[in-house]
């Protein structure tokens, strides 16, 4: 069996509040050993700790995302700093730019944005990034902060970007997206970039495979990502499983065993 590794699932959120521990125990039967839990807000971090505590195979990110601006406030930044002084997260995140959906301040995003770039360079912890259209932007802010590492997650960009961010340390995350026949751009990438810039992961319970499409999603479907990506590439399912798990391990500098 592969062991796996999501590396983006919101497992933290409410629609997994019924059945949270059923759903991971899927993850564990379909060799999903260790999942990352990024947060969206200050007000989720409490419960995204207590819901990673139940398991030694969930590893919490802490962080302000985009799409979230209106709720994010300046005293928030500063008490990031102490919930990574205190919890010794794996990562800081999500975080990011988002510039397809209309009337988020961009100016403000990208004041969030690089306070938390910032917070990653100075605990050397790497970052969680949405960059929802807004890859270029992306890019010019990690050359501006500089000497930081991370994953782009359910990455967008072009193949050409995705080389750009692995000289400046970035990995590039794939989940269910990749799994549509239509999705030309990002199966393209999936094809042709290095295997040692490549991160699975799930965003459940967001962005379901097309065999799911329209249903809640969940770490247990990171296994049909993963085929699709090997049927791609023209290699067996264990060639990606070894390499990705091998990459998040070193990215947020995961035990080998759970």
């Amino acid at each position: 069996m592969h062991a796996l590794v999501d590396t983006h699932c919101h497992l933290d959120v409410q629609e997994f509040d019924a059945d949270r521990d059923a759903v991971v125990a899927r993850a564990r039967e379909a060799g999903v050993v260790r999942q990352i839990v990024p947060a969206i807000e200050a007000a989720t971090w409490p419960g995204l700790r207590d819901a990673c505590a139940n398991d030694p195979g969930l590893f919490p990110a802490y962080g302000l995302h985009p799409l979230l601006i209106a709720s994010h406030r300046e005293q928030h930044l500063r008490e990031l700093r102490d919930w990574i002084e205190r919890e010794r997260p794996v990562a800081i995140g999500e975080c990011g730019l988002d510039y397809w959906v209309e009337g988020l301040d961009r100016e403000l995003q990208a004041t969030y944005f690089d306070a938390q770039l910032r917070l990653a360079r100075e605990f050397d912890l790497p970052v969680v990034v949405h960059a929802r259209r807004a890859v270029d932007a992306v890019i010019a802010s990690i050359k501006r902060v500089g000497g930081l590492r991370g994953v782009i997650h359910s990455y967008p960009g072009s193949e050409e970007q995705a080389r750009q961010l692995a000289d400046l340390g970035f990995l590039v995350g794939l989940g269910g997206p990749v799994t549509y026949e239509r999705a030309n751009k990002v199966r393209r990438v999936a094809a042709s970039i290095p295997l040692d810039t490549l991160l699975l992961e799930t965003d459940a319970p967001d962005q379901p495979d097309s065999e799911h499409r329209g249903q809640r999603n969940e770490p247990a479907r990171i296994v049909r990502v993963l085929e699709v990506i090997a049927a791609l590439r023209g290699v067996t399912p264990d060639v990606i499983a070894e390499a990705t798990t091998r990459n998040a391990e070193r990215l947020f500098a995961l035990p080998a065993t759970a």
